[in-house]
């Protein structure tokens, strides 16, 4: 059932991904070529996948999803073009593939980067049947914020200052939550406003995805130490070899995926709590910690 559906959802953010961005124009060739390459290197559509999967569970018609999965999934794919910057960790390698710098050029993968984000914007911003304009105001400061000082951005940050340094796992818990939880958890959140839930409900959901936002990020930082260069699609050991400040560096690799674990148990704990048929959303939740790559 998980594997089916991510594989679905994953083909339908893929679509819209390349209908958004093949429909520019051709003003510059080459910059179009470099946001195709990083938008659609593959990948598990982790984010798109709680948009779409979470909506169909709140009932939400999947099409009135598709801008909100293809706007995250942008967002997503600039700050990895931008994490493989020689100015940030300077990887060569993304999913198995060239990143958008060697693919092309530095200057070409800032400027991708850069008309991915916008992009987002443009495409959850535009007119949506089924959505009124104060929710999609909602969706569109609810990405903001998950993508910048508060979110992604700010977390960005808070890692390259805490390379080379010995941090607290209070420090590094804030840090991850930032860097890879806040758009996990918008991921979560879009549909929430879409669907007009109780606060309750909300409140339990948003539980879910903060706790498997930072399990994920847990789990990616064991894998950096168990899974091989060829599993995960670029360097094994990337983290440790750049100094960074991981889980497993911390509380010991054993430590590590016990946290993953506890963190999964309290986020089936959420979901158990809500009158809905959450399955699906609990069987990603055990993959979190499951996977290899």
């Amino acid at each position: 059932m998980l594997t089916d559906a991510i594989t679905q959802y994953q083909q339908r953010v893929d679509d819209q991904l390349r209908h958004f961005i093949l429909a520019q124009d051709d003003t510059e060739p080459k910059l179009k070529a470099a946001m195709e390459h990083g938008a659609l290197l593959g990948g598990k559509r982790i984010r798109p996948f709680l948009v779409y999967a979470v909506g169909d569970m709140l009932n939400i018609p999947l099409q009135q999803l598709d801008a909100c999965a293809a706007a995250i999934e942008c967002i997503h794919a600039y700050s990895l073009i931008h994490d493989d910057l020689p100015a940030m960790d300077d990887d060569a390698l993304r999913r198995g593939q060239p990143t958008v710098h060697i693919a092309f050029d530095e200057a070409t993968a800032i400027l991708a980067g850069d008309a991915l984000q916008t992009l987002a914007f443009e495409i959850i911003s535009q007119e949506q049947s089924g959505l009124q304009p104060s929710q999609q105001l909602t969706m569109v400061r609810s990405l903001a914020k998950a993508s910048g000082y508060h979110g992604m951005c700010g977390g960005q940050a808070m890692d390259l200052n805490a390379t080379d340094k010995q941090i607290d796992l209070t420090t590094l818990t804030r840090l991850h939550r930032l860097k890879t939880g806040a758009l996990i958890r918008c991921a979560v959140e879009l549909p929430i406003i879409a669907a007009g839930i109780t606060d309750t409900e909300r409140d339990l959901l948003l539980e879910f995805a903060d706790a498997v936002g930072l399990a994920f990020q847990v789990q990616d930082d064991v894998l950096d130490i168990t899974s091989s260069t060829e599993e995960l699609g670029k360097p094994q050991g990337s983290d440790c070899e750049s100094n960074k400040s991981t889980y497993p560096k911390l509380l010991g690799l054993s430590g590590a995926q016990a946290t993953a674990k506890s963190l999964i148990h309290d986020a089936l704990s959420a979901l158990a709590k809500l009158p809905y048929n959450s399955q699906l959303i609990a069987e990603f939740a055990r993959f979190i910690i499951e996977r290899r790559v």
